[in-house]
C-alpha cells in the first residue's frame, strides 16, 4: 500500500460526505483510507458509513472523545500504507492529490515530510484565496528551510490537509503529542522539520474550509484551556531554540500571535508571562511590546476601540 489516508472525524455531519468524497475520487488507486469517528454526537458516523458501504479499500473506525490527537494516531496504528496523509473531515482535496504527492515524493526522496500549497476557502465572507507561503517568487518545488519560510508570511507551509509523512519518520516522532487541541499538527512538523529537509510543492492541491460552524468544529464554549494550547508546550524546543536562529523568531512570533486571546481575556496570566518572558521583541512587530508590556486595562480598552472600528467598516462595505 502506498498511501494510507486517516480522517478523524467529529460532529461533521454538514461536511464529511465531501471531504471522503474528494478522496474516493484520487486519480491514484494504491491508498487506504481509515476514518477515526472521536465520538460524535451527531450523525457524522452514519454518513460516513454510508458514503463508503461496499467499498473495501475503506474503514470506518470508532472511538470514545479522546481528541483529534488520538484519533488520528489511533488511524496510523490500524493502517498499512508506506505514507500517511491527512484530511480533517470538514477539507477536501484536488483529485489529483496523491498523484502528483507520489510524483513529489519520488523526485524529493531525502524529505521526512512534504507538504503543498493549499486553497483558503470561506463561503460566507465569500473569499477564497491561495495561501501566501513565504517561498522566493516564482519558487516550484523543492527543500525549503521550513522555519524561515514560516515566519516570513506567518502562513502555514505544512498545513495537515496537504501533507504527507513517511510511516518511518512519524513513528519515529512517535506521532502527535495527546491532549493538544490546537497546534498539535504544529509540534509534529516542527520535530520532523528539526532532524529532516522538507520538501514543498508551490502548488495548491487542498482545500482548508473556514466557513465551519463553531458548534461542528468540536471546540469547547470556554475555548482551550493552556494544557490544549500548542504554545505552552514550546519548553520541548528550548535546547534547539538557543542555537537556530530561525527556530527562535519562528517561536517567538507564535507566542506574541498565539497567546493574544489569552492576554485579551487576561486568562493564564503567569503562564502568558513565562512564555512572553522568553521572546526577542526585535522579532516581532513592534505592537506587540504595547500588547504584553501595557497595563492590561489598557489594552483592553485600545482592543476594543480597535474591534468596534472593524464592524463598523465591515458594515459601511
Amino acid at each position: 500500500m502506498r498511501f494510507s489516508v486517516i480522517i478523524p472525524l467529529y460532529n461533521k455531519a454538514p461536511y464529511v460526505a465531501k471531504a471522503i468524497g474528494s478522496v474516493l475520487s484520487q486519480t491514484f488507486p494504491d491508498y487506504e483510507l481509515v476514518i477515526v469517528d472521536d465520538g460524535s454526537r451527531d450523525d457524522s458516523a452514519a454518513i460516513a458509513a454510508r458514503v463508503i458501504e461496499g467499498n473495501a479499500s475503506c474503514r470506518l473506525l470508532k472511538q470514545e472523545n479522546e481528541g483529534v490527537s488520538i484519533a488520528r494516531n489511533n488511524g496510523v496504528a490500524e493502517s498499512q500504507g508506506e505514507y500517511l496523509c491527512f484530511l480533517d473531515a470538514d477539507d477536501w482535496w484536488e483529485p489529483t492529490f496523491l498523484e502528483e504527492m507520489d510524483r513529489f515524493i519520488a523526485e524529493f526522496s531525502e524529505a521526512g515530510i512534504y507538504g503543498t500549497n493549499y486553497t483558503i476557502f470561506n463561503d460566507t465572507k465569500r473569499k477564497t484565496r491561495v495561501a501566501n507561503i513565504g517561498v522566493d517568487k516564482g519558487f516550484e518545488k523543492g527543500y525549503i528551510n521550513y522555519c524561515q519560510v514560516y515566519a516570513k508570511t506567518m502562513n502555514m507551509p505544512l498545513w495537515t490537509g496537504a501533507v504527507c509523512i513517511p510511516r518511518k519518520v512519524f513513528e519515529e516522532m512517535q506521532g502527535f503529542t495527546k491532549g493538544i487541541k490546537l497546534g498539535e499538527d504544529f509540534l509534529l512538523w516542527i520535530r520532523i522539520a528539526l532532524k529532516y529537509k522538507v520538501a514543498f510543492m508551490n502548488k495548491p492541491l487542498s482545500y482548508y474550509n473556514q466557513d465551519v460552524d463553531v458548534v461542528n468544529r468540536g471546540v469547547k464554549s470556554d475555548g482551550y484551556h493552556p494544557e490544549e494550547f500548542m504554545t505552552f508546550h514550546f519548553f520541548q524546543f528550548a535546547k534547539e531554540e538557543k542555537s537556530n536562529e530561525e527556530l527562535k523568531i519562528l517561536l517567538d512570533r507564535l507566542r506574541v500571535y498565539s497567546l493574544m486571546r489569552f492576554r485579551m481575556e487576561n486568562s493564564a496570566k503567569e503562564l502568558v508571562a513565562e512564555e512572553i518572558g522568553k521572546v526577542d521583541f526585535n522579532n516581532v512587530d513592534s505592537i506587540y511590546r504595547f500588547y504584553y508590556k501595557a497595563p492590561y486595562p489598557l489594552v483592553s480598552m485600545y482592543l476594543k476601540l480597535v474591534h468596534g472600528l472593524s464592524i463598523i467598516k465591515e458594515k459601511l462595505r
